[in-house]
């Protein structure tokens, strides 16, 4: 990565990472023992502004409100009211018009449900801010205190310890074995140990060890640094910024919805025009009146084609998932953002803390007697030690390989300044997480009140880089007089100083064959892409030991030997079922990480990714390689390592450009352009930082990674739920306006042109309405809230370049649509007398008749609709709601036939018993012939 300049108040330092600390302080105008006084903080505030990054004008109440109905569908409704309006106003605006008042508030529901939820998530994501507000320490004219860290500015000396959060980017003065877990801004596990001393050359990020960046932490030792940057000059500010040039894409769900809608309103223009022009060709126009008839069955018939349940009972189902996916501890953004996860082909997730614990764990332990393997991860002292595939027993030989192992493992302990603690049921770290991670190993193996009780820690030598090495010196209770040296650090340096080796309960010198070997179990462990460390000790006589503890590390030679331990941050367990999961589901999971290749391409093998290829592509890879070449190696690589925010975001695009819907989890400050980039965003809520929730279009709450599978679960429910009403609204549709079309053009073989009327319709304007009300909404919704079919994580993701309304969707719409458009004209000919059929009743009980049945077809079409190929016997009876909507419907049709006052305003006659028999024998064969066209798909597939 190459550097970038910097803002700085005074002479400007450059690269500061390049130069002496004292020329940085000099080039800032600060004092490094000092700091600033307050009235030049004051005043640096008001030239430079706060530490804080852009968040960007908040959009106000009143546009967000707007928002909720910027989409063609919502268009097309407006017009359908306005039209509507207009011709209520040209009939007399007599009564109320209801047509408008429904579709009217169907429109504002939906876009209430919108903006409550939207509302809703933006409180969550300030309540998780609010969960970590940072402060800072500072040198403020000689003296430490303690201020906000949107008020530190360029120039203040900044004090490090353990635990606190680095509140800027700075150029250390000095470090005391100090280590900054840098995870959030690169990606890298394993905490960086820091120097102040210049560097020789220009390096990437991760390797400027006399710098600390803001937003990460300090995990162990302590330090000062001179704020050399705030705000968005930060690498921070660098990565907010490229975020803020990275536009999100609509989902897919919003691309179909838009879609429809423009297709919609084009079909209804069309549709309306054609029907308008059939009955003026077809009909005896004399007056005004019989030409605003015309107009009215054309607008109503406009009106009828437009699914109005549309937006509100898509909302209703998304904000029900919503509701589902807060039970579990997810957090949705947008209401999109759950289907669009349920259309994922691809999930690119960080490594550490996502899809790994970020709790460092001891799990192999090599000492001169044999191997033992520690199970159980993380933090919680949970597990077994195994010895050859067995657990480590009492016999006599694994006695001593237990005493070796307690030996190791309780050295690292002392020789550590973390502390292991349970708080609320969870176990942490506080200090150095490799620290953490040999108390965790030593509480496991139930030694550690045992330790604890005889050693008493009398001086330590820290970690420092120059002697890779940490040393403690502790009074032996057991031995009286006697003062113990232990040291931990790296292998090859500790075996170095090394004398001695620890063996069978005894000491024997160590030869230089004997080291070899040693070296090549170190070898072997980092080839598991584990971080190994080594454990000695030396004892020392109590006059001796007296000495040391002015300067133990200059009794850091004539050592023993205890052996090695491999470590490493575990995968979590539930993100390998998740993977597992996802996997069966066609859905392919990348792991994108800073870390390590090794480390990366270990986990990668442990969690169950797919690493048939044998590679890992790296950051310096990447840049050497051009776009067109990265779309064809993400087709077969999985592993991504050392990678930088900008390589994250051609991963993204690259999975994009192959017509992939991808979604990117993550916690860093460095993943937040890509979730912004990708599909959907996904960001842990506990670790994440605020600048990936910003960006995020879901937040894990618990940080827990196999949510994300519940989600795409859930999503592909909703999908699949959207394509049944979907279906329902315009097979149901269609029949109304293929009833209309061809009643018109075949009026005089019906016998419609014998009636009298000067305009012969099938249907009046108002029954067609009260159709399109009736069934637009509680039965399609039930049908928005059918339960998931049985193979809904078993089949692979929907494509882009599949459409919600494919080819055989659309085909079965339209023969659904015939069908139930036949059945209708046939119940119409059946009682009106003169046409093909010939019956003996009027126009009137003709057209109760036609009504009725085009009704009771549509609620046939409600089991049709819930498969385009699956038997609608086969989940019959599995909606409860769906059964319920379809009595309420019966029942309100049943009062518009019979109901006296319902009678006039709809135009209809009361109908026998047997012809309601036969308004049902003829709708159902909307059944019965999608039942027989389901059943030759089946057999041709």
């Amino acid at each position: 990565m190459t550097s970038r300049p910097t803002h700085h108040p005074a002479g400007d330092p450059g690269d500061p990472w390049l130069i002496g600390a004292a020329e940085v302080v000099r080039a800032l105008s600060t004092d490094a023992v000092r700091g600033l006084d307050e009235s030049e903080a004051a005043a640096r505030i008001e030239r430079f502004g706060k530490n804080e990054l852009d968040a960007g004008e908040a959009s106000p109440a009143w546009r967000k409100v707007l928002a909720q109905f910027q989409d063609p569908l919502t268009y097309l409704l407006a017009a359908a009211i306005a039209v509507s309006l207009a011709v209520w106003f040209v009939e007399g605006a007599n009564g109320w018009p209801i047509e408008v008042l429904v579709i009217a508030g169907i429109v504002l529901a939906n876009g209430a449900l919108g903006y409550l939820q939207e509302a809703r998530a933006e409180q969550a994501v300030a309540a998780l801010k609010r969960m970590a507000a940072p402060m800072a320490t500072v040198v403020r004219s000689g003296a430490a205190r303690t201020t906000p860290a949107s008020e530190v500015v360029p120039g203040d000396v900044l004090l490090l310890e353990e635990g606190t959060a680095v509140p800027a980017d700075g150029r250390l003065l000095d470090a005391a074995s100090l280590q900054v877990s840098e995870a959030a801004l690169t990606g890298e596990s394993e905490a960086v140990l820091k120097d102040a001393a210049p560097l020789p050359s220009a390096v990437a990020i991760g390797d400027r060890l006399n710098m600390v960046f803001g937003g990460t932490s300090v995990a162990s030792g302590r330090g000062r640094a001179v704020v050399t940057a705030t705000g968005m000059n930060t690498e921070i500010g660098h990565i907010a910024r490229l975020l803020g040039q990275t536009q999100a894409d609509p989902t897919p769900l919003q691309r179909e919805v838009r879609l429809i809608g423009r297709t919609l309103a084009f079909a209804v223009v069309l549709i309306a025009a054609v029907v308008v022009a059939a009955i003026v060709l077809t009909s005896d126009i004399e007056d005004a009146s019989d030409v605003v008839d015309v107009l009215l069955v054309g607008v109503s018939l406009a009106v009828a084609a437009v699914p109005e349940g549309l937006p509100a009972v898509l909302s209703v189902i998304l904000a029900l998932g919503v509701q589902r996916m807060a039970r579990e501890r997810a957090i949705v953004k947008k209401l999109s953002s759950v289907e669009a996860l349920g259309s994922a082909s691809v999930i690119c997730s960080d490594k550490t803390g996502t899809l790994t614990r970020n709790e460092m764990t001891v799990t192999t332990v090599v000492t001169s007697a044999g191997v033992v393997t520690l199970t159980g991860s993380g933090y919680r002292p949970e597990g077994h030690a195994l010895t050859s595939g067995r657990a480590l027993g009492e016999g006599p030989a694994d006695e001593l390989l237990r005493n070796e192992v307690l030996a190791v493992v309780g050295g690292g302990g002392l020789a550590s300044d973390a502390v292991l603690q349970e708080v609320k049921g969870e176990w942490t770290v506080r200090g150095d997480p490799t620290d953490g991670a040999f108390l965790v190993a030593e509480a496991k193996l139930g030694a550690t009140a045992t330790r604890e009780a005889r050693f008493g820690r009398l001086a330590e030598a820290p970690f420092t880089s120059a002697r890779k090495l940490m040393s403690t010196l502790h009074a032996d209770a057991d031995r009286h007089g006697l003062v113990v040296l232990v040291t931990k650090g790296a292998p090859d340096v500790l075996l170095g100083r090394c004398t001695h080796e620890r063996a069978a309960e005894s000491v024997r010198p160590l030869s230089a064959a004997r080291k070899a070997e040693i070296l090549e179990s170190v070898d072997w462990l980092a080839d598991q892409a584990l971080r190994p460390l080594a454990v000695a000790y030396r004892e020392l006589p109590e006059d001796e030991g007296a000495r040391s503890v002015a300067a133990p590390e200059s009794y850091e030679h004539g050592l023993t030997f205890l052996g090695a331990v491999g470590i490493i941050d575990p995968p979590r367990p539930e993100a390998a079922r998740a993977i597992s999961d996802a996997q069966a589901a066609g859905i392919r999971v990348l792991m994108i990480t800073g870390d390590h290749p090794r480390t990366a391409l270990r986990i990668a093998t442990e969690l169950g990714l797919d690493t048939r290829a044998g590679s890992v592509l790296t950051g310096a890879e990447l840049e050497a390689i051009n776009d067109a070449r990265l779309t064809d190696l993400v087709r077969e690589v999985s592993v991504y390592a050392r990678v930088a925010p900008e390589h994250k975001l051609r991963i993204v695009r690259a999975l994009q450009a192959d017509a992939n819907i991808v979604a990117m989890t993550g916690d860093g400050v460095n993943d937040a352009p890509a979730l912004r980039a990708a599909d959907i965003g996904v960001a842990m809520g506990i670790s994440g930082t605020d600048v990936t929730r910003e960006a995020a279009d879901m937040i894990l709450a618990d940080d827990n990674f196999a949510t994300i599978v519940s989600a795409v679960r859930e999503g592909r429910a909703i999908f699949d739920n959207i394509r049944t009403f979907l279906r329902f609204l315009l097979s149901s549709n269609v029949g109304e306006v293929l009833t209309m079309l061809l009643g018109v053009l075949g009026a005089r073989l019906l016998g419609l042109d014998q009636t009298g009327e000067a305009v012969a319709l099938p249907l009046l304007a108002t029954q067609i309405l009260w159709i399109n009300l009736l069934t637009d909404t509680a039965p399609a919704l039930a049908l928005g809230l059918d339960p998931p079919s049985g193979d809904v994580m078993r089949r692979p993701p929907r494509r882009l370049s599949h459409r919600v309304i494919d080819r055989e969707m659309q085909g079965g719409i339209i023969f659904v649509g015939l069908v139930m458009a036949v059945a209708t004209l046939v119940a119409l000919d059946l009682r009106l007398p003169g046409g093909f059929i010939g019956g003996d009743g009027d126009i009137g009980q003709a057209r109760t008749m036609a009504f009725t049945t085009l009704v009771l077809a549509q609620l046939f079409n409600c089991f049709n609709s819930r498969s385009d190929r699956a038997s609608a016997f086969g989940r019959m009876f599995t909606n409860r709601l769906l059964w319920l909507a379809i009595g309420a419907a019966l029942a309100l049709q049943a009062a518009v036939v019979h109901a006296p006052f319902l009678q006039d305003a709809f135009s209809t006659v009361p109908l026998s018993l047997a012809d309601w028999l036969l308004c049902g024998a003829l709708a159902s064969m909307v059944l019965w012939a999608d039942e027989a066209r389901k059943l030759l798909l089946r057999r041709s597939a």
